[in-house]
């Protein structure tokens, strides 16, 4: 096996496209444990710790730009405030040890429908920034997942970071699992209110071969909310209208039976988490 170690991002873009099949290896916490179960044996492994641009955070027009190497512990320090709902899905990220090395950039690079930070990133309406000697683009997150452990990189091309708004209205992560961190999700879910568009977003996790968001459940709350006027007036929407929200969510996940539990068990916890963290983040927002 043959490791780089790029000190510099040109030179790790230099790398990728000299070494196509190169894996790219951050935090390790998916990498390492494939090897250390001999589950997969690259040729080459690009280690991009030493690449100091891939650490660094920023605000630009609006939005914010956090590089793929920003760990799971500083997007809760640091960014927790601008980033609700993906601070939220950083805690429940492996222990405090995993959270210190893992991060974003490797969540996404993998691809697993059931990342912990995928549900808060499309509820958020995140981008991901890809680049490569070409020059670089931005993705839309929900265009980023094509399959399970497979996104839309070329061959020479690495994540820089992912681009994202703050918050503009109350945001919520919920995952059901024996316990709330170090485990696998059996389902999890990701909502964000946007009171200034009067929209909606929401993220599935763990329920279909990629995460998934829910439109129609998201059209559906956003037309509740507008009709009763309750963005405005702040008022509780009706038992029916949460209900059918969750409903619609469920109907959006594409889940199987496997060993962490079955489709009708994940679609049924689903229209409960999303009732319940619409519920909390109504809550916050009414007590603004």
């Amino acid at each position: 096996m043959e490791f780089l170690q790029p000190t510099s991002w040109r030179e790790a873009l230099e790398m990728k496209t000299a070494r196509a099949e190169a894996l790219p290896i951050a935090g390790g916490t998916d990498v390492l444990v494939d090897l250390n179960f001999d589950r997969h044996r690259p040729e080459v492994i690009l280690d991009l710790n030493r690449v100091a641009e891939l650490s660094e955070w920023q605000p630009a027009n609006g939005r914010l730009r956090v590089g793929a190497g920003v760990s799971y512990s500083r997007i809760i320090t640091e960014l927790g405030q601008r980033l609700p709902g993906l601070a939220m899905a950083s805690r429940s990220v492996g222990s405090p040890q995993i959270r210190n090395r893992g991060t974003v950039g490797g969540n996404l690079g993998s691809a697993s429908p059931a990342g912990d930070a995928h549900p808060a990133l499309l509820a958020a309406g995140a981008s991901i920034e890809v680049t490569s000697l070409r020059g670089s683009r931005e993705i839309p997150v929900d265009e980023f997942f094509l399959g399970p452990k497979r996104n839309a990189l070329k061959p020479d091309e690495l994540i820089a970071g992912f681009w994202l708004r703050p918050a503009p209205g109350p945001q919520q992560f919920a995952k059901v699992g024996t316990r709330n961190a170090m485990v696998i999700a059996v389902c999890s879910f990701g909502l964000a209110l946007d009171p200034e568009q009067q929209t909606v977003g929401t993220g599935i996790g763990s329920a279909g071969p990629t995460p998934l968001r829910a439109g129609e459940a998201e059209r559906f709350l956003a037309e509740a909310l507008g009709e009763g006027d309750h963005w405005r007036s702040g008022q509780p929407l009706p038992e029916s209208a949460r209900e059918r929200f969750g409903e619609l969510v469920a109907r959006a996940a594409r889940p199987i039976d496997d060993v962490r539990g079955t489709a009708a068990y994940r679609r049924r916890a689903l229209a409960v988490l999303a009732r319940r963290t619409f519920a909390w983040a109504w809550q916050e927002y009414t007590a603004q």
